[in-house]
């Protein structure tokens, strides 16, 4: 097994640990040294596999697992969340979260089975989704299969992340920055650190159990730098989880929450987050995926423009009223929808939704009074 480990300079490490069939291969586990041990930033997804790989990639950075002071969790998703229990009990490490996700992992750990699947038939109904694709789901229901839904292990974290906090972080210094919209959670990490003159990466993957600091590299391009790239000085690096990413436009869903009484907005929320960091302008961003990379500022405008261009191309779709299934179904995706999968359908609906929800909050579309399922029009 090869390991795939970066030496970032400045006591800064990534590893690349595996999410099992999934397009995006891995997510990036950030180590940070600090005097009182290796924080892990994420932790990746609950497989053997991963485990393997994110123990390995802690020796190659030259620790053992068992080192581990703490881990940061930039938010409650399974590629990122997934591991953190079984790095708690092979050392004895506090979890940090932000309230927020922390609220959604305590409200999946303690639901009764198969009210999320209630929750799931509920919200696709309202969306005008049609009964093939709503009888798979009232099977499972039926066969009680929501016990095995997914996030009903996730640990619990012991600390929490407040916006704006500087983490107690013995030599380093690590604020905290809550950027919600990919999760109502989500949080960037600063290293308000001067950026380390950087030589070019090191070739070579580590393998499992070979040399420790410096074993090797990932091989990772970099958008606009080297793969540990960046200036010198600067104002600092960013761990920026899934909120900024070099070459992918994180999902953006409504907050999944059965309780839900306010209608949220998350793309807005999104937005707004995504022009706080690109203020920020931090020499360099380490993402949870794909690679490291400058230029946030440039990226940021990027995202935004791309958001823009799609909430107006739905306005356009909304001259003929539909459902937010319609709308999914006519929106442009990055394959045919017939080629979508099951379960990506729902995800890409959600990100519908969302999209409507930026709209009616702007005053550019509008649910048809006394439509069932609902049914919206631009204004």
């Amino acid at each position: 097994m090869t390991t795939q480990v970066t030496d970032h300079r400045g006591g800064v490490w990534s590893i690349a640990v595996p999410i099992p069939d999934n397009p995006l291969g891995h997510t990036l586990v950030h180590l940070l040294e600090t005097d009182r041990g290796p924080v892990l930033i994420d932790t990746g997804w609950d497989d053997p596999d991963s485990w393997d790989t994110l123990v390995a990639g802690v020796t190659a950075c030259g620790f053992a697992v068992a080192d581990l002071h703490g881990v940061l969790i930039t938010h409650h998703h399974p590629d990122h969340h997934g591991l953190s229990a079984k790095a708690r009990e092979a050392s004895g490490a506090w979890i940090a979260m932000h309230a927020a996700d922390a609220a959604v992992v305590r409200r999946t750990r303690e639901a009764e089975p198969g009210r999320w699947l209630d929750y799931l038939l509920a919200k696709l109904t309202a969306a005008g989704a049609p009964e093939d694709h709503l009888t798979p789901l009232r099977e499972a229901r039926a066969g009680g299969r929501g016990r095995r839904l997914p996030g009903r292990r996730a640990a619990l974290p012991d600390r929490g992340i407040e916006p704006g906090e500087l983490l107690d972080l013995p030599g380093r210094r690590l604020r905290a920055i809550w950027t919600p919209g990919h999760t109502p959670g989500h949080v960037c990490l600063h290293l308000e650190e001067r950026h380390p003159v950087l030589e070019p990466a090191r070739p070579a993957g580590a393998e499992a159990g070979a040399a420790g600091p410096g074993a090797g590299a990932a091989g990772q391009g970099a958008g606009g730098g080297t793969a540990g790239g960046g200036t010198a000085g600067g104002r600092g690096r960013l761990f920026s989880g899934d909120h900024l990413l070099p070459g992918i436009t994180p999902h953006i869903g409504l907050y999944e929450d059965p309780d839900e009484r306010e209608a949220t907005d998350p793309l807005g929320d999104y937005l707004d987050s995504l022009e706080r960091i690109g203020r920020l302008a931090p020499a360099e961003v380490l993402p949870a995926h794909q690679h490291a990379f400058t230029d946030a500022e440039g990226r940021v405008g990027e995202l935004i423009a791309h958001h823009e261009e799609r909430l107006s191309g739905l306005r356009a779709l909304l001259r003929e009223p539909r459902t937010p299934w319609q709308l999914a179904v006519a929106m442009e995706w990055n394959r045919p929808w017939d080629r979508i999968p099951y379960g990506s359908r729902n995800i890409a609906v959600s990100e519908a939704e969302a999209h409507l929800r930026r709209l009616e909050k702007l005053g550019h579309a509008e649910r048809i009074p006394g439509s069932d399922p609902a049914t919206y029009r631009a204004v």
